[in-house]
């Protein structure tokens, strides 16, 4: 939701229902890359798309090698071309290959104004945005900054393998859509399978993935296509759900 009437909203860079998959600083280089050209096939094959968050230094060599992954930045900082030693320039973050930047999440907290300031400048050069929220309360207070995709999941459940509960999918899902139906809900703490990817959906998820659940698989090509054949599926029963995009047939001559 954007409240100021000068403010464009662009079109996401991915489109639901949709995986992430983010390596945090389990991969990096070689790793990371072989991981992303399995995900990008794999993305392509299902005609689902992939989010595919990576360390900042290889954004460029999963851009540059890859063809279908949607390349997310794991944060960068509200600063302008300039001054900013140690800080992450959007606008670097853009000319490397990112499409879109995840923001707040639990291991890297941001305060509410750097948030606000960070949804600005994405917005300004083009990347779209995940933000992460904790609590119900959390997840309708950062609706109303407008990202393109929020991740909901409780801080205590991430990392752990455990999913978490239907009420919490549900509840948090909903909070957000109250705010802005447009923002796309991804739930993804615990998930490690299909069956897992299958469950978050049918609560009202636009999408899911997850970091230790697909990493540390001993078969990443697997891993990645069971949870793509719900996701396949549930972009099949959107698609035929839809309502038609043209005139009625009778009115074609």
């Amino acid at each position: 939701m954007i409240d100021d009437p000068g403010e464009t909203q662009m079109s996401p860079a991915v489109t639901a229902p949709f995986l992430i998959i983010n390596v945090k600083a389990y991969l990096y280089g070689d790793q990371a890359l072989r991981l992303a050209r399995i995900a990008d096939g794999l993305s392509r094959d299902a005609d689902v798309d992939i989010m595919f968050a990576v360390q900042h230094a290889d954004i460029r060599l999963i851009a540059e090698h890859t063809d279908r992954l949607i390349v997310a930045a794991q944060h960068m900082d509200p600063i302008a071309p300039g001054r900013g030693m140690g800080h992450i320039l959007p606008e670097s973050l853009a000319a490397a290959g990112a499409r879109a930047v995840i923001l707040n999440h639990a291991e890297h907290p941001l305060t509410v104004a750097d948030l606000d300031a960070d949804l600005v400048r994405a917005r300004e050069v083009g990347l779209s945005t995940v933000v992460c929220a904790d609590s119900i309360a959390q997840c309708q207070m950062i609706a109303r900054l407008g990202p393109d995709v929020m991740i909901c999941e409780p801080s205590s459940q991430i990392g752990k393998g455990t999913l978490t509960t239907d009420d919490y999918i549900r509840d948090s899902t909903t909070a957000v859509k109250e705010v802005d139906p447009s923002i796309m809900v991804l739930q993804g703490a615990g998930v490690s399978t299909g069956e897992d990817v299958a469950r978050v959906l049918a609560l009202g998820a636009d999408a899911s993935g997850g970091t230790s659940g697909i990493v540390c698989a001993p078969d990443w090509s697997g891993t990645v296509s069971e949870m793509l054949i719900p996701l396949r599926a549930e972009k099949d029963r959107r698609s035929q759900s839809a309502p038609p995009s043209g005139p009625p047939l009778q009115h074609l001559r």
